[in-house]
């Protein structure tokens, strides 16, 4: 496993969660990568693993966290 990180992971203003405390919690960091894409990164990993979501994705995602609401079901993405 290369020392190096990912090349998105050092270009993008990442945000750190509010709730975030700097005692190595568990914490995301979020960055607008496109109109269309949100990466999400392990705030203690930063050169670790990107995941995009599509923006509709991360929205719907957002409000179902707000309205403590987790229970939605998950749609395979088609890669057509």
């Amino acid at each position: 496993m290369s020392s190096n990180p990912h090349p998105i992971a050092t270009t993008h203003g990442w945000q750190k969660s509010s709730y975030s405390n700097g005692t190595g919690g568990e914490c995301l960091e979020v960055s607008k990568h496109s109109d269309a894409t949100i990466l999400v990164r392990d705030s203690k990993h930063s050169g670790g693993p990107v995941l995009g979501f599509p923006w509709p994705a991360w929205q719907e995602f957002v409000r179902a966290v707000q309205r403590c609401d987790l229970h939605w079901s998950l749609q395979p993405v088609s890669n057509d």
